[in-house]
């Protein structure tokens, strides 16, 4: 779907003084925003240390870690769908505050839940949050960046997801020791606080802006990231797009059944579905457990999982330096084929008698496996999706793609217990790999590349690839 014309948006960077104070000015936005993704990260991976316990609490079965794991996701894919709705509505930073309201008294609730309904309650209300900010999030960021350092912005939040996976599986870690389980749970409330007062602070879209009739206030965050004469340039190329979109339909919905915009939908949606059945989030949810059919303890198992959260970190990181240069598309090809490879040496290392040796080799082709994921697919895929959409729709339109990500997440947390049970780790982790084959064949027939292009400039030429394919 790539275009074979390319228009670089002409707003280059500041320089001197004035680049000094839109670096700060946006790694501010940055730190902030971004708690929504380390939340997300958190609350996310610190299911897999405290699941064990929760086992022994209540008394739960293969089904019961499936609902207790998948009730999270059930209410982070309607969290994400009424994300997207909501962000278009009442602003992207006003949204990010209802999310982390949300989080701070969902993280109390799950701490202290007395029974598994209840539990199971509290993990769904924490979901609304967690998929609501996985929509906005990346969707601030990549409106308020200019185009030469989008990449690195908006997966800057795949990193601090990332990171709250690996903050969560050391809280795990040490608090394992005193079978703390309630504590692992009730921390996420921390970074919560955090990000809604840090949220007061930040300013709204130019985007978002620009759709309510308000060019004043665009003018005045764009002074802060762009050089003067880029200002009114900038504007016009933002409310050109939005007044060609006006124009051609009214309402988000009815421009959704516009042929362009359905096919860009589609291809989003199925590059959610393709982040999710390649087994990320089994790992994330289940490595504990899946090290311990290796033979390994509880304890040393959730400490071990450590090493899958650090080369998470480590991954994406790499992944954002490469973003802006090596393009979209080539780092999804590439890490699919990564991730099969490590995928089918996994199911075989399961194949082997249990032993010390085995529980390690088995640990080291998970990291392995994360490895490629972390740097490409899944930066890819966030900031493919923050990025593909026209602005009347972008809000709605992401929502919709990410509430089919937690959809097929649900799905696939729910069912892994069970499939782990029926018919071993080996079968289940070849399952994976054989679903990263197909993904990559449909990444190299559809997914776009979008590398170097402000929004409104790719807009239009996303319009004319969908027009022309």
């Amino acid at each position: 779907m790539a275009a074979s014309t390319r228009q670089v948006a002409p707003a280059g960077p500041l320089e001197g003084a004035p680049a000094r104070r839109a670096k700060r000015f946006l790694v501010g936005i940055a730190a902030i925003a971004a708690l929504g993704g380390a939340l997300f990260g958190y609350d996310t991976g610190v299911v897999s240390g405290a699941l064990p316990f929760m086992e022994r609490h209540f008394g739960l079965g293969s089904l019961g870690e499936g609902v207790i794991t998948s009730a999270l996701l059930i209410g982070a894919a309607f969290g994400s769908l009424a994300g997207g709705r909501m962000s278009d509505a009442l602003g992207r930073r006003n949204s990010l505050l209802w999310a982390g309201a949300v989080f701070i008294g969902g993280a109390i609730a799950v701490a202290l839940a007395p029974t598994v309904p209840f539990m199971a309650a509290a993990r769904f209300v924490l979901g609304l949050a967690v998929g609501s900010a996985s929509v906005i999030t990346p969707l601030y960021l990549s409106e308020i960046a200019p185009p030469h350092i989008r990449g690195r912005l908006v997966s800057f939040n795949s990193l601090m997801i990332v990171s709250g996976q690996l903050l969560a599986y050391l809280v795990n870690a040490v608090l394992a020791h005193w079978a703390a389980w309630r504590w692992m749970l009730g921390l996420a409330a921390v970074p919560a606080v955090a990000l809604f007062i840090g949220l007061f602070f930040l300013p709204d879209t130019p985007r978002w802006y620009i759709s309510k009739g308000r060019p004043d206030d665009a003018a005045g965050v764009l002074r802060r990231t762009l050089p003067a004469d880029a200002i009114a340039a900038e504007l016009a190329r933002i409310d050109h797009a939005r007044s060609l979109e006006a124009d051609a339909r009214r309402g988000a919905w009815q421009e959704l059944r516009t042929p362009w915009v359905r096919r860009l939908l589609l291809v989003g949606v199925g590059l959610a579905v393709v982040q999710q059945i390649t087994g990320v989030n089994a790992v994330i949810y289940f490595a504990p457990k899946i090290l311990a059919t290796t033979g390994l303890g509880t304890n040393t198992a959730i400490t071990a999982t450590i090493a899958v959260g650090a080369i998470s970190v480590v991954a994406t990181a790499i992944g954002m330096s490469l973003i802006d240069r090596v393009g979209r598309r080539p780092m999804l090809i590439t890490g699919l084929a990564g991730m099969a490879l490590a995928l089918g040496l996994l199911g075989a290392a399961f194949r082997l008698p249990h032993s010390p040796a085995v529980s390690f080799l088995v640990l080291g082709l998970m990291v392995l496996y994360m490895a490629f994921m972390q740097a490409t697919l899944n930066t890819g895929v966030w900031l493919l999706l923050a990025e593909m959409f026209p602005l009347r729709v972008r809000g709605l339109a992401m929502g919709t793609a990410v509430f089919v990500m937690w959809l097929v997440n649900f799905s696939v947390a729910l069912a892994f217990p069970v499939l782990l049970e029926a018919v071993g780790a080996g079968t289940t982790f070849w399952l994976f790999g054989a679903m990263c084959v197909l993904s990559l064949l449909f990444c190299r027939r559809y997914a776009p590349e979008t590398k170097g292009l402000a929004l409104e400039d790719l807009e239009e030429e996303l319009r004319r690839a969908a027009t022309a394919g």
